[in-house]
């Protein structure tokens, strides 16, 4: 049995990031799997395909030709990384707007002097941000942009990249108190394949169940040295203790702040949340029947 009364603080958590790294999982095979798994066991907690914008085309064709899409559409986000020209994202999004096979739900880039080209698609703006003055900036931008009854929402990196460091406790928490100072709502990408913060295959990695509480604390006033505090907490009993103590105003409120994070691996963290009883274990008798 869970441990939570509810369900608000897993529903739709992790964005399935199976074609980027280090999965690098043919989009066929990610589109056939990703069908699979919304109908499957965890599926409540799993939202759309992320997926290049530059295999939008490829997309289409694969949606085309499989049947599951002709009741319930897939629904992906289109993504092009940080430092990539607009162009490709705006060329994809007109490409799939009338296809009835495809639902975009989202379109991600990252922070320049021209993102708000994408606002005029009409469809959920995610804007990656980097760090220091250039954070500051696009996190003033963005909320220049949601003043204005735009759908945006801000995306921070988590995991390490050949380019991008490893964020430490330090810089995640600085970012999550300025976001939540902002009023911005985020997501999370790379990195977050555990429940809890520590040593994973040799690399320091943030804890699922860290940020979450971290995120509570920050809309609860929390300074970022407090909330870098609790993301380095590596007591799992302690997390999952305080984690299910968060009433469901609180889970839906976290949520409101905190919608996603992509995960490449998208089952592993909810294999572990289900392990530590914070979302119902999968009902293997019903699944063969």
């Amino acid at each position: 049995m869970s441990r939570t009364p509810f369900a608000p603080l897993f529903d739709r958590l992790v964005d399935d990031a199976a074609v980027f790294p280090p999965g690098l999982a043919p989009l066929d095979v990610a589109v056939r799997e990703h069908l699979e798994r919304r109908v499957g066991p965890y599926a409540a907690h799993i939202g759309p395909l992320l997926v290049p914008a530059a295999s939008a085309a490829e997309l289409t064709t694969l949606a085309a030709a499989d049947p599951r899409t002709l009741q319930t559409p897939l629904e992906v986000s289109l993504v092009v990384r940080p430092g990539s020209p607009t162009e490709p994202l705006v060329d994809a999004l007109t490409s799939l707007r009338d296809d009835d096979r495809v639902l975009v739900t989202a379109a991600e880039l990252g922070w320049s002097d021209d993102w708000r080209q994408v606002l005029r698609a009409g469809v959920p703006v995610v804007v990656e941000v980097g760090l220091g003055e250039e954070q500051a900036r696009g996190l003033d931008d963005i909320a220049a942009a949601v003043d204005e009854e735009h759908d945006v929402t801000v995306k921070f990196r988590t995991g390490a990249t050949p380019t991008w460091g490893w964020p430490d406790e330090r810089v995640l928490g600085g970012f999550l108190d300025a976001v939540v100072l902002h009023g911005l709502s985020f997501k999370l990408t790379g990195g977050l394949h555990h429940a809890v913060r520590g040593r994973h295959g040799g690399e320091q990695m943030h804890g699922l169940l860290n940020v979450l509480l971290a995120t509570h604390e920050a809309l609860h006033g929390a300074e970022a040295h407090e909330l870098a505090g609790e993301l380095g907490r590596r007591d799992t009993e302690v997390l999952v203790t305080a984690v299910a103590s968060l009433g469901t105003d609180d889970a839906e409120r976290v949520r409101t702040s905190f919608t996603a994070y992509g995960c490449c691996g998208v089952l592993d963290p909810l294999t572990e949340l289900e392990a530590l009883g914070l979302i119902p274990a999968t009902d293997t008798t019903e699944e063969h029947r």
